[in-house]
């Protein structure tokens, strides 16, 4: 037989096999990590063992047939192993290459560390402007020393909901410097009482700098000293007739006394620390729910989910391959996971109030990683159980939802399917690109390809399209351009076997666009039968749309109510509104002199959108100061003083 022969394929699996086994027999019984990787050298799975051998030798041992670790044993093609010294450092490396390799049997979770904080600008001890009256703000981004930060809070929502109660208490302000330092007389905030009018000089900055004390020390848990101050003030006042004072300070305590009442819950806690994470895990029909809830300084400030990928083949591959032969629950092995990617970072609290018992290495290892002495519990007493009840409540409904969705989108992807009469393998698989122009009266036109695939739209795989060369205007021309850039290219990859064609493109339009879709595809030799136009119904209205084929066939009217029509109008709308804002931010560019900003690496159309609403021009995001820069949502302070760099 020839060199360059291959082997059949059951004696090629059989040499892999009887390689890997070597392999495995020369590993030593000392804790580590090891990696599989398949033909192609895409990582398949990352795990930790306190044995290597022992460990690793266990998916090698047996014939593991169709189940998925059989499917994943049959990728293998080779292996990587790391000693290390202790478990903790196993779990430690496992954590960072997981996150690193995003292996496809892992259990995953999206890396999303960008909580936001309530900040309390200003500068202490400043004793003129604006420095010495600090301003409430939201914020997200990197920390800078100069400011006080709470949190961080498990949502945008959580933060502004404190920072409307600490204005009704503290009355704060929270307007922009540039705004506060040009006022002449006191904004709406402090008629309705949520703003003591500093800006104006109604308030003086010693009795300002109270508040601003009072505020800090109630989130960070003092609130019965913030309390008994309140108390000492008003009665300080009334003795020395300043009644009006006493009054305000009356007002305060009524304020903070009703906020109080509310958060019953958080009372009376008993807790040693006032900073906790509540976790709570629920896993079925193959997916899972990590639920978080936050409680900084005692008060609950909300919670918010986790959806796992790959819960049910990482789950089903620990349960085969325990070198134990006891494997962890689902629940375990889910929970386990998001500890270990979430924290081993850093930002951990002193306690976890979990609802499954986790490997103590784990804990032992966020407390040796983070420099916080970490306790866990499974089974809390009042009031911490109060917190696991409701947070478990939470993820079963957050699950229930995800799961009703997922049921509810497969249904519509499966309509659509059917309605066509399309031969589909995968439904999971399937995938539609739609395509829309937008311009003002032919300037500044774009197209936009968005992506639906997997039942959802992925975000990630959208794209924009500046046209240039075409007579404002020239939708049909615009379609033609942005196809034959999308699809020149990938024709040939896909006759090469190194890309996939969509199942289904779909343009916003009727015959005119369809035309000339179709002439691009028989200039590229691509399948007609993949083009549908969504063309718009009598008197254009929403459900009346019909749908027009390149390759000759009859339109189609699926039926207001029908669940096709709602997912092909969902695609469509996406396509339009991703279209309409890449529009806006290029005549924002254009008009306003936004190349400047585009030269600014890091800064793409939708910061530059953002820069350019929040500051009314690149002359005013000029203008703009640092900390101006870094107020808005996107820009941290590495990025904003870049920014300020370049345009001063």
């Amino acid at each position: 037989m020839d060199s360059s022969t291959p082997l059949p394929t059951d004696a090629h699996d059989v040499a892999r096999l009887q390689r890997l086994r070597e392999e495995v027999a020369s590993l030593p019984g000392l804790p580590g990590v090891y990696r599989y990787f398949d033909a192609q050298g895409a990582v398949l799975y990352v795990g930790k063992a306190r044995d290597l051998k022992k460990r690793v030798s266990s998916y090698f041992q047996k014939d593991h047939g169709g189940t998925r670790i059989g499917h994943m044993v049959g990728k293998i093609e080779r292996m990587e192993t790391t000693v290390v010294r202790s478990e903790a450092e196993a779990l430690l490396l496992e954590n960072n290459l997981i996150k690193t390799l995003v292996p496809r049997y892992n259990i995953l979770f999206r890396d999303d560390k960008s909580y936001p904080y309530l900040k309390i600008t200003g500068t202490r001890g400043a004793t003129s402007g604006s420095a010495a009256f600090p301003r409430l703000a939201y914020y997200r981004g990197a920390l800078d020393q100069r400011h006080r930060y709470f949190g961080p809070y498990p949502s945008a929502w959580a933060v502004k909901e404190s920072i409307l109660l600490l204005q009704k208490v503290f009355r704060l302000r929270t307007c922009e410097d540039t705004v506060f330092a040009n006022r002449t007389r006191p904004c709406l905030l402090y008629q309705i009482k949520r703003c003591s009018g500093p800006c104006v000089k109604l308030i003086d900055a010693a009795d300002y700098a109270r508040d601003v004390a009072n505020a800090e020390q109630f989130l960070l848990g003092g609130e019965q000293e913030v309390m008994d101050a309140l108390q000492v003030q008003m009665m300080a006042h009334a003795d020395a007739l300043q009644f009006e004072k006493a009054a305000e300070i009356r007002d305060q305590i009524g304020a903070l006394s009703r906020v109080l009442h509310r958060q019953a819950v958080e009372d009376n806690t008993g807790v040693t620390t006032k900073d906790a994470d509540i976790l709570a895990v629920r896993v079925e029909g193959g997916r899972a729910c990590v639920n978080l809830a936050m409680v900084r300084g005692g008060r609950h400030l909300g919670d918010r989910p986790y959806f796992p990928a790959h819960v049910e083949d990482a789950t089903v591959l620990a349960d085969e391959s325990d070198e134990g032969g006891q494997s962890a629950s689902p629940e375990v092995q889910v929970l386990e996971a998001f500890i270990a990617q979430h924290y081993l970072d850093g930002g951990v609290p002193p306690l976890l109030v979990l609802s499954h018992a986790v490997d103590k290495s784990l804990i032992e290892a966020l407390s040796m990683q983070s420099g916080v002495k970490v306790s866990a519990q499974h089974q809390p007493r009042e009031p911490r159980r109060a917190w696991l009840d409701m947070c478990i409540q939470g993820a079963r409904i957050k699950l229930a939802q995800l799961l009703a969705e997922e049921g509810s989108q497969q249904a519509r992807t499966r309509a659509l399917v059917d309605a066509l009469d399309l031969a589909v393998e995968n439904l999971d698989t399937f995938r539609i690109e739609c395509f829309d122009i937008s311009h003002t009266a032919g300037e500044s036109t774009q197209a936009s390809c968005v992506v639906f695939e997997e039942h959802r739209m992925q975000n990630a795989q959208y794209r924009r399209y500046n046209i240039e060369g075409i007579t404002g205007g020239d939708d049909y021309a615009a379609m033609r351009q942005v196809l034959t850039r999308r699809y020149a290219k990938l024709a040939e990859a896909a006759s090469a076997g190194t890309a996939r064609l969509p199942d289904l493109v779909l343009v916003d339009g009727g015959r005119g666009q369809v035309s000339m879709a179709r002439e691009v595809f028989e200039e590229l030799g691509l399948d007609l039968s993949l083009i549908v136009g969504v063309e718009k119904g009598e008197g254009r209205k929403v459900g009346l749309e019909e749908l027009v084929f390149a390759d000759g066939r009859p339109k189609v009217y699926l039926g207001r109510d029908s669940a096709a029509l709602m997912l092909v109008a969902q695609i469509r709308d996406e396509a339009h509104r991703f279209a309409i804002t890449g529009m806006r931010a290029r005549r924002a560019s254009v008009r306003t002199g936004g190349s400047r900003l585009e030269e600014i690496a890091g800064v793409g159309p939708r910061k530059r959108a953002r820069l350019l609403q929040r500051f009314g021009g690149v002359r005013g995001v000029g203008q703009a100061s640092v900390e101006d820069l870094a107020s808005v949502d996107g820009i941290s302070r590495e990025l904003a003083e870049e920014i300020y760099r370049a345009l001063h």
